[in-house]
């Protein structure tokens, strides 16, 4: 009885000692300033009120942020060959995501136009009484922590280019998930136009956006698992 006593005592004095084992039941804790804290780390335990989230990815996505002085440690993408196959880059198309937004619900507004309403922090303006196209609003970049209000200066970025996603999966897809991916809303974002054009059909390890990068890099990442994307 003494020794299994012995034994146990050393387990529980193991588990307690390493980060790994007294992490892995732990939840992720959003703060009510949208703080995501990982356990073992200084505010923790002093976090009372809070959201959970089962991964610190997933907190951040939700629009949560590290704490100041942390990273997010994100495993880089691996650097791809500047000699790809026809299979991989000439054959790409936009066309094989669909041709353009798509109106699944067929009332008129495409998925540009969602998105736009979705983001915008006020009511937005439309073109005309048929409330097909968005005009006005007020849009905070993710990119930058600008705020836009014209909507013709709004790009509908994929966080996930529809390039990168070919080159890395996607092209073995049906042309149905294809098309569901370039209009999945977890995979878009309101941006201005100049950024957009600056990342191009870059991934992780080539391009960041001037500011909120953890939350850049989380949402990437979060399209990347949910598609089964290679990383």
């Amino acid at each position: 009885m003494q020794i299994m006593k012995t034994l146990l005592s050393a387990f529980l004095l193991i588990g307690l000692s390493n980060p790994a084992l007294a992490e892995a039941d732990q939840p992720i804790k959003k703060s009510k300033s949208s703080i995501c804290h990982r356990p073992n780390t200084e505010h923790y335990s002093k976090t009372k009120n809070f959201k959970v989230y089962d991964t610190i990815e997933a907190c951040l996505a939700s629009g949560g942020r590290l704490p100041k002085g942390q990273t997010l440690n994100l495993p880089r993408t691996p650097a791809r060959s500047s000699v790809t196959s026809d299979d991989q880059t000439t054959k790409y198309s936009r066309s094989q995501f669909g041709s353009g937004w798509d109106d699944a619900d067929r009332d008129c507004q495409n998925t540009r136009q969602e998105v736009l309403i979705s983001m915008s922090t006020n009511t937005v303006r439309f073109a005309d009484d048929k409330q097909c196209r968005v005009t006005f609003g007020r849009w905070i970049s993710m990119y930058s922590g600008n705020v836009i209000f014209d909507a013709s200066q709004v790009d509908i970025d994929h966080v996930v280019p529809l390039k990168w996603a070919w080159e890395h999966g996607a092209k073995s897809w049906g042309k149905s998930k294809r098309e569901q991916f370039a209009n999945d809303p977890i995979n878009l974002v309101a941006v201005e136009a100049s950024l957009n054009r600056q990342k191009g059909a870059k991934g992780l390890d080539e391009w960041l956006p001037p500011k909120n990068q953890e939350q850049y890099k989380a949402r990437f990442m979060r399209v990347l698992t949910k598609y089964d994307l290679e990383r």
